[in-house]
């Protein structure tokens, strides 16, 4: 049975989430502060966090910062904040995902549902070249989605755990476009959403992987149409 954590000052808010994700079948602990969340999260294992931003002791966007110190936890952000800036913000500080208030409890179970599917999954089929040990090998880029560990030119990759299942699922697929309602699915394990995410992740993994959206290596976006991974030209060989 999944557990959960929810990081809500609001008692009110607080205990309709407690009601409902109980009654979806998960096992739930609460709090009202970012102090209590970590002292939970460092003494208790958890399925996935849901944290409020407006806190009374933290800003909930410095405690996921702390959260991210101690542990990878899924973390799905709720907030009544929907400046673009912030959720990109958020993001780049490790967020899961992100919920704007008000939304409805069956859209955060979704939410969690695919979060979770992600975690437990932790890879991707696809038809890569593989040595019949799974490892995906793409140029000079070696993915192994069992051990989820990535490496450049025998260097190993530092990604969060959403840069890694992208990153994955397309070297599973080299050479292949990937449509970005497909990335969403298969990688967000969403029927729909804001294609910023995708870009946002994008961007990430290309500075990563030493390249840019106006020079790439490895990551080539084709715009209105999706993204491929392929080697190199030069390793690669003519296209």
């Amino acid at each position: 049975m999944p557990s959960v954590l929810v990081v809500e000052d609001d008692q009110f808010v607080r205990s309709a989430l407690i009601r409902h994700l109980t009654e979806a079948g998960h096992t739930v602990r609460s709090v009202g502060t970012a102090l209590e969340a970590l002292r939970e999260v460092a003494q208790v294992g958890f399925d996935v966090v849901v944290l409020d931003l407006g806190l009374p002791d933290l800003d909930g966007a410095e405690a996921l910062k702390m959260l991210r110190g101690v542990t990878d936890v899924p973390v799905i952000i709720a907030t009544a904040r929907d400046d673009e800036a912030e959720i990109v913000r958020l993001l780049h500080a490790g967020a899961d995902d992100y919920l704007v208030k008000p939304f409805s409890v069956a859209h955060l179970s979704a939410r969690m549902a695919a979060v979770l599917r992600r975690t437990r999954t932790g890879e991707f089929g696809g038809s890569g070249e593989s040595a019949g040990d799974g490892v995906l090998r793409v140029g000079g880029l070696v993915v192994d989605p069992l051990r989820r560990v990535a490496r450049l030119d025998g260097v190993a990759l530092d990604l969060t755990r959403r840069e890694f299942d992208l990153l994955a699922f397309l070297a599973g697929r080299p050479g292949v476009v990937v449509p970005r309602r497909e990335l969403l699915a298969e990688v967000w394990q969403l029927s729909y959403g804001d294609d910023q995410t995708i870009d946002v992740h994008l961007s990430w993994l290309r500075r990563k992987l030493g390249e840019t959206a106006a020079r790439p290596r490895y990551l080539h976006t084709l715009r209105g149409v999706g993204v491929k991974l392929e080697p190199p030209q030069e390793e690669g060989g003519p296209r």
